[in-house]
């Protein structure tokens, strides 16, 4: 008899083991592919926290892997989730150079937003609201939207005191309507990725760059550049996704899909404006003792923009109206929420 209830104790150890394996097994491990550098504020401040989240909501049946290098350029992010080629990716709307996100474009504008908290909790908000984002990601399941701190303009040839100096700069924009801003300006752009902008800027084939201040000191650039100038609620920004393929998250559970949702969307939205504003602010204070002349866009200056900014806003906003949206309202709501009037 003792053999007997001995084997019967071997025999449930034993299930309980293989049921632990089958279980392990079973775990869904997702994929991100990360283009960004490691040690960039949004991968640590938010593409790693946020994985974690993930594993402790689902209890461990979702786990996010975080790739070291990126399984291609930044530009074709979105279509690597779209594809199937990666589970999970982030990047910026701007970067795929089609229509497709159009109505993205309302985070992109002139005087959004002057903290990226704001900024990205309005933007979740409205454009992934009103504005039916997740239509505009045919493909993928829609995980997150968000902004980075206010644009600011940075060269390393003259002060920007009057529109007329803008003219001849050769500047690095994201694309979008940056790009189209900027070469309104007189500005000659050039695309590229962040991580290359170092280099075109220390050999001087760019003479600057628009970016937030943070990416000064994450790019290393401040040796390069002599002014920045700032505006109320940015002279751009860049509208961010967070994307998974569309077939995977099909595959999980609905509870699992309930928990991702829970720490995605406006949470995760607000966990990247707070970690780009805290970013934002080191910029600002490692910018400090540099030679580096911070300074506000001069009223000539400010005005021009608001010029062409309401041009392109208009313009836009007819190409919204084309597909059913109120673009302008959208657009009105989204600086309510943020405190701005332009």
């Amino acid at each position: 008899m003792k053999s007997i209830k001995s084997l019967s104790v071997l025999a449930a150890v034993t299930a309980t083991a293989l049921s632990g394996l089958v279980t392990n097994a079973a775990a869904d491990e997702l994929v991100l592919s990360s283009w960004l550098p490691p040690k960039h504020p949004i991968v640590t401040g938010v593409m790693e926290p946020w994985a974690e989240q993930i594993a402790e909501a689902t209890d461990g049946r979702v786990t996010v892997r975080i790739l070291p290098k990126p399984l291609g350029p930044p530009p074709a992010h979105y279509d690597l989730a779209a594809d199937g080629v990666a589970d999970i990716t982030y990047g910026l709307h701007s970067f795929t150079r089609d229509d497709r996100f159009l109505r993205s474009r309302i985070g992109q504008f002139s005087f959004i937003a002057d903290t990226a908290t704001d900024g990205s909790k309005a933007y979740w908000d409205v454009y992934g609201g009103q504005l039916d984002a997740q239509a505009e990601h045919q493909g993928t399941k829609l995980l997150g939207l968000w902004i980075h701190g206010p644009g600011m303009f940075h060269n390393n040839q003259r002060k920007i005191e009057t529109p007329e100096d803008f003219s001849g700069l050769k500047i690095r924009t994201p694309g979008g309507y940056i790009a189209d801003l900027s070469q309104d300006l007189g500005i000659t752009t050039q695309f590229m990725g962040p991580g290359e902008v170092y280099e075109k800027l220390s050999r001087g084939v760019i003479d600057g760059v628009t970016f937030p201040i943070e990416a000064l000191q994450a790019f290393k650039l401040t040796d390069y550049l002599t002014s920045s100038m700032s505006v109320p609620g940015g002279i751009y920004n860049t509208s961010w996704f967070m994307v998974m393929n569309e077939d995977i998250w099909d595959g999980l559970s609905d509870e699992d899909k309930a928990a991702i949702e829970k720490v995605s969307g406006a949470a995760l939205a607000e966990l990247a404006g707070s970690v780009w504003d805290s970013a934002d602010a080191r910029g600002n204070a490692f910018v400090a003792d540099k030679t580096l002349e911070v300074y506000e866009a001069p009223a000539p200056v400010l005005g021009k923009i608001r010029e062409l900014a309401a041009s392109h806003e208009a313009a836009w906003a007819d190409a919204v109206k084309e597909t059913g949206f109120d673009g302008a309202a959208a657009l009105a709501e989204l600086r309510a929420q943020t405190g701005i009037s332009n």
